[in-house]
């Protein structure tokens, strides 16, 4: 990532914003680190019931898919926790920002 950003730096393109309060930067650069941020999201999704970034989600409410084509994504998962809650959609709440 560092030599990355200097790329950007070096062309005048770097921009930076700065997270909200209660957004978490995970690094993953190494196992234990991947297996704290594994555990982080795994209780954050135990205790609220909600899930950290569904892509599913987020192309719909980016309109990138629409309503068929999500019930058509959802369908093979719907075995799994993930399709379950992919189901429980509320398509009218589901747009967030």
């Amino acid at each position: 990532m560092t030599s990355i950003n200097a790329e950007y730096l070096s062309r005048g393109k770097l921009t930076v914003t700065t997270m909200d309060r209660g957004d978490v930067w995970l690094d993953t650069g190494t196992i234990d680190s991947m297996t704290d941020a594994a555990d982080y999201i795994r209780v954050i999704q135990t205790r609220t019931g909600q899930i950290i970034s569904s892509p599913e989600k987020v192309a719909y409410n980016e309109k990138f898919i629409d309503e068929e084509q999500l019930n058509k994504l959802t369908e093979p998962l719907k075995k799994s926790g993930y399709g379950e809650y992919l189901i429980e959609l509320d398509i009218d709440q589901i747009n967030f920002k």
